[in-house]
């Protein structure tokens, strides 16, 4: 089993991509860290780089990224269906 991890700004990418995490059966358990109540945006920034994106996703120790690269992991990976 697997830990997921979100880095959300609350956006509708990061509602889309926490809600299809959750709903992954490989995934043991799900954290969401916000934006201004868990971290701050130079704590974002120096994390990920000022151009990052969110969200930013992380699945077992492996970072994946924004919501795109998380998606083509998870295909490529077979954890989603192509």
């Amino acid at each position: 089993m697997t830990t997921a991890v979100i880095y959300s700004n609350g956006n509708q990418e990061c509602e889309r991509i926490a809600q299809l995490l959750k709903a992954l059966p490989q995934v043991s358990e799900f954290l969401r860290y916000d934006l201004d109540k868990d971290f701050s945006k130079t704590q974002f920034e120096m994390e990920f780089g000022g151009d990052a994106a969110y969200p930013q996703v992380s699945y077992g120790s492996k970072h994946l990224g924004n919501m795109k690269e998380t998606l083509q992991f998870l295909k490529s990976n077979g954890i989603l269906d192509k």
